[in-house]
């Protein structure tokens, strides 16, 4: 199938990269940063925009901004937590309880609304103290529950990281079922997504494997693939909406990269002439 061979490119293309550094790692994930931050802020919050977030990323400031300073917080905490990864992915460290603590205190830093921070005594960087449930079937772990129930899933992750020679299919289940149970268990009191989101790439690519965006006209695929494991722990549908997520994300960087490989071949030719 074309899509098949779409996502083995992108996998290939990715693994051509042999990144080894953060500048190396930065410089192929230039473009692809700026539109994951775009796109996963702007699939809870409608207010994002592209050209703010693209001046935050080059610029570290906006210009002529009027709406809500949530927003501006919200896409630096993007780059700042991108930037605070890059080392952590090349030198492929652990998921540990630690790190998913860490990337949430960075994303939700300056966010907290005065009832969620001073009323409920929420924070960020900390698990949720009250028990608040997310989507149709109201799913979430217990306050309680929340510690136990996510350092399970990260040995579970862990132990799958140090097996040896995982088809990037099965990689990315298993990625697809990281994301799935992750905001199953909602551990905190507000940013899950947006951390779940980016959790899963921290996964994918410190295990070799592009990353991906979900991109906001998406999001009701994407909401589906999560309700089809809370309903009945099915990851099938948003497996599938993943796999076709890397073939959306790389297809354009892929077509470059052919093409450009066709010029160097015709320039062979052409000398051969």
């Amino acid at each position: 199938m074309q899509s098949e061979r779409i996502y083995d490119k992108a996998v290939l293309l990715w693994k051509s990269f042999a990144i080894q550094t953060p500048a190396s790692l930065n410089q192929h994930l230039d473009n692809f940063r700026i539109l994951f931050a775009y796109h996963s802020a702007k699939i809870e919050n409608d207010a994002i925009s592209y050209n703010d977030t693209h001046e935050i990323f080059h610029n570290n400031k906006v210009s002529s901004f009027t709406g809500d300073p949530r927003t501006l917080f919200e896409q630096q905490n993007q780059k700042t937590c991108y930037e605070f990864l890059l080392p952590k992915i090349c030198g492929k460290e652990p998921i540990t309880m630690a790190l998913v603590k860490e990337i949430h205190a960075i994303l939700t830093a300056g966010t907290y609304d005065e009832r969620r921070y001073l009323e409920k005594e929420e924070r960020p960087g900390e698990f949720k103290k009250h028990d608040y449930v997310t989507g149709l079937l109201e799913v979430g772990s217990s306050p309680e529950d929340v510690p136990h129930d996510i350092a399970l899933l990260l040995t579970e992750m862990q132990d799958l990281s140090e097996r040896k020679a995982i088809q990037p299919e099965i990689l990315l289940k298993a990625a697809t079922y990281f994301h799935a149970r992750f905001e199953y268990i909602h551990p905190f009191a507000d940013g899950n997504g947006r951390v779940g989101r980016t959790l899963l790439n921290y996964f994918l690519m410190s295990n070799d494997h592009p990353p991906l965006i979900v991109y906001e006209e998406d999001r009701s695929l994407y909401f589906d693939g999560l309700r089809s494991y809370d309903r009945q722990e099915d990851l099938e549908p948003l497996y599938t909406f993943f796999l076709s997520a890397v073939e959306k994300t790389w297809k354009q960087k892929i077509e470059r990269s052919l093409g450009g490989n066709r010029k160097q071949e015709r320039a062979k030719l052409e000398e051969l002439l």
